[in-house]
């Protein structure tokens, strides 16, 4: 048994392809960039992958997303059939990603146990959402997960080892030794390069007395200045609504299972990556905002009528940049009672939509933005970033950020499909 919610799991690792075709970046990514879903689905043509297991959120409103759920469920049902997935029990994968930009990213690839997990704001289970979960974006991802049975993780948790003494040990010579190298493969679309090791036996205790060691509520309260607090071990770093659909979908079995069942059911946990929240190669990029199909001078007019004493140009409070066809412009919010300017955006951006109508995307990199906002009906806003260390005591203290806060890097350089595990 584990110490901690993060234990190892039966992954299953694809059989007799080529893996560059097989792994496709996360879903949630390219949303409003259907082209990028386009070129990959060309490149991919009919060799094996995960491409034909997962559903590109791009696809989630189309009329015919009921037969793409069913088509992807088949397809997972064939590859399971052709042995096209092969499992390895009771491991832990080492991962190194060599991201596009020259930067490593370090990670274990295990399961998180659901029952230790809750998205509420303020909740104050081992582990916990970083960012405000939308209930509404719940549902649809279900009707994916529910009659699939197998997962493939993009969701990626962090850890808070300032120290570097868990994860980052492991790169080194000695400790490669122990392990035995499982797949090693070029990335798509400027993905860089992959490579996955087996822990060993000794190698897998370690790190689960690290991490109770990470938990414990003595050290804890002493390292947060956090008495009385309950304890935080891991937070949500990417992924948070897909780890959010496999609680809902498991809060919705557990009812028809007995209490043996409940103890081990495959469903009852997810495949995540674990990383370091000090690792190199994370850095916290902004996400910013485009909406479409309003008017984006009502829309400023009534932001600056939302907040006392928002005016144009920059000031004394937050500052928001919008961004319009040749245009690119400041309104400052003073006094605001947001923590960050993300929450003073995000809370007038809501209630607009709601009034008004319109669609909102959430969009990594400003150049995309510039090129978005252009369109017409379009209004496009660049948030300013927020740092590392700010992101385990906000949590702790103040509960979830405001969703779509942070981001870890570009959108090449998120989680790739490669392996997979079992919920049924």
């Amino acid at each position: 048994m584990s110490k901690t919610a993060f234990s190892p799991a039966d992954i299953l690792l694809p059989q007799d392809c080529g893996l560059t075709k097989w792994a496709v970046v996360a879903c949630d990514q390219y949303t409003s960039q259907p082209e990028y879903w386009e070129r990959v689905d060309k490149f991919v043509g009919d060799a094996p992958s995960t491409l034909r297991l997962i559903l590109p959120e791009s696809k989630l409103e189309s009329d015919n997303v009921d037969q793409e759920i069913k088509k992807i469920n088949e397809t997972m049902e064939q590859y399971l059939a052709e042995e096209r997935l092969k499992p390895i029990e009771n491991t832990i994968i080492y991962l190194e990603r060599k991201q596009d930009n020259g930067k490593t990213r370090y990670g274990l690839i295990g399961k998180l146990d659901l029952e230790q997990y809750s998205y509420e704001k303020g909740s104050g289970t081992p582990i916990r959402a970083t960012e405000g979960t939308v209930l509404s974006r719940i549902p649809p991802r279900m009707k994916v997960r529910e009659n699939a049975p197998i997962e493939l993780p993009h969701i990626m948790v962090l850890i808070d080892d300032p120290d570097k003494k868990i994860i980052e040990p492991l790169r080194e010579k000695n400790a490669k030794k122990q392990m035995q190298m499982i797949y090693s493969a070029t990335l798509m679309e400027k993905g860089g390069r992959v490579s996955g090791y087996l822990l060993s036996k000794e190698q897998i205790a370690k790190i689960d007395d690290q991490l109770a060691a990470l938990a414990d509520p003595a050290r804890f309260a002493q390292f947060y200045h956090a008495e009385g607090k309950p304890v935080l071990t891991f937070a949500m770093g990417d992924g948070n609504h897909s780890l959010a659909t496999a609680k809902a979908c498991w809060e919705k079995l557990k009812p028809t299972l007995s209490e043996a069942e409940r103890e081990s059911h495959p469903a009852r946990y997810a495949l995540v990556e674990l990383v370091n929240l000090h690792d190199e190669s994370l850095e916290f990029e902004p996400i910013h905002r485009v909406l479409f199909g309003v008017d984006p001078k009502k829309l400023l007019a009534d932001f600056l009528a939302a907040y006392p004493g928002a005016h144009y140009g920059e000031g004394e409070g937050h500052q928001i940049t919008y961004v319009l066809p040749g245009e690119t412009g400041v309104i400052t919010v003073p006094n605001p009672t947001a923590q960050l300017e993300v929450g003073t955006l995000q809370s007038f951006l809501d209630k607009y939509l709601e009034e008004n109508g319109g669609k909102i995307d959430y969009i990594h990199g400003a150049d995309v933005v510039k090129q978005l906002a252009s369109q017409p009906d379009s209004i496009g806003f660049l948030l300013p970033g927020m740092g590392k260390d700010q992101l385990f005591p906000t949590v702790i203290f103040d509960g979830a950020l405001p969703r779509k806060t942070f981001s870890m890097g570009e959108a090449h350089d998120k989680r790739f499909y490669l392996e997979a595990r079992k919920i049924k």
